[in-house]
């Protein structure tokens, strides 16, 4: 199952390592190897990106966290390919996901000695760029019967799916709750009625992807080529304002599909 109808498609940034993936899956598609496999293995490419980090090997770190962004993909593409959703696939992707990404800030506030406050701002920042994408992505998919694992609202455990552990998804999920509650509340405060309404327009889609955790792992990776790793505090910290934009466009769209309907 494809995260969203060919039709419902949209350009998205923060996705390109979807090609790679795609042939990583295809070609374990019937091999041993689980979607966990290749989330630990993304977990392990963070790490080193990590490392190469305080190393100031800049690009090696780069390469790594690309490298996490294609392993990231190719582990739900494998579970679509094998037609296995799975919750606790899901739930632990997403808990490895923002520890990795507070392991990421720590090491570029250690090598830039920037202010620590600072760091927790940019990390709060991002996370929320993060939900936002994740939430209007999330309502296309239900709207459109895509991959379903991911809900809108993330009230309550779900029933685990096929061979899975009941007990594993209900503490994974708590975890992901704990992890990424305070988000998903923030951003739904901010646009509660982001599915109903005007279906959100694929352009506006592809300039929301930018806040999708692939395309900042992209930012970090070429501001560390650049020798730019004092300033990615500062980048994200500006582009958290890009949430109030891309919201304002959204209930803009939504507030001219309902004068029109009632014309």
């Amino acid at each position: 199952m494809s995260k969203l109808p060919k039709e419902n498609k949209f350009l998205d940034l923060s996705d390109y390592g979807r090609p790679a993936a795609k042939i990583i899956a295809n070609a374990l598609k019937n091999s041993f190897v689980t979607p966990i496999h290749l989330t630990i293995g993304f977990i392990v490419s963070g790490l080193i990106a990590i490392y190469c980090m305080l190393q100031s090997y800049f690009w090696f770190a780069a390469l790594f966290l690309i490298l996490k962004s294609i392993l990231d993909a190719a582990d739900g593409e494998l579970a679509r390919m094998n037609q296995k959703p799975s919750y606790i696939g899901r739930y632990l992707d997403s808990v490895s996901d923002i520890i990795l990404n507070a392991l990421f800030f720590i090491a570029i506030w250690y090598i830039t000695e920037s202010s620590i406050w600072m760091g927790v701002l940019a990390f709060l920042g991002l996370q929320l760029q993060g939900t936002l994408y994740n939430y209007y992505y999330v309502i296309l998919r239900n709207k459109f019967d895509g991959d379903t694992t991911s809900r809108v609202f993330e009230a309550h455990s779900p029933i685990a799916l096929g061979n899975e552990n009941q007990k594993h998804v209900n503490v994974l999920f708590g975890l992901y709750n704990f992890l990424y509650g305070t988000f998903d509340l923030i951003i739904y405060q901010l646009d509660k009625n982001a599915d109903k309404g005007t279906i959100i327009p694929n352009w506006l889609m592809t300039l929301v992807s930018t806040c999708g955790l692939g395309f900042q792992l992209l930012i970090i990776a070429c501001m560390l080529v650049l020798k730019l790793e004092k300033y990615i505090f500062s980048f994200f910290l500006v582009y958290s304002l890009m949430i109030f934009v891309f919201i304002g466009i959204r209930k803009l769209l939504n507030s001219d599909y309902y004068k029109t309907q009632t014309n």
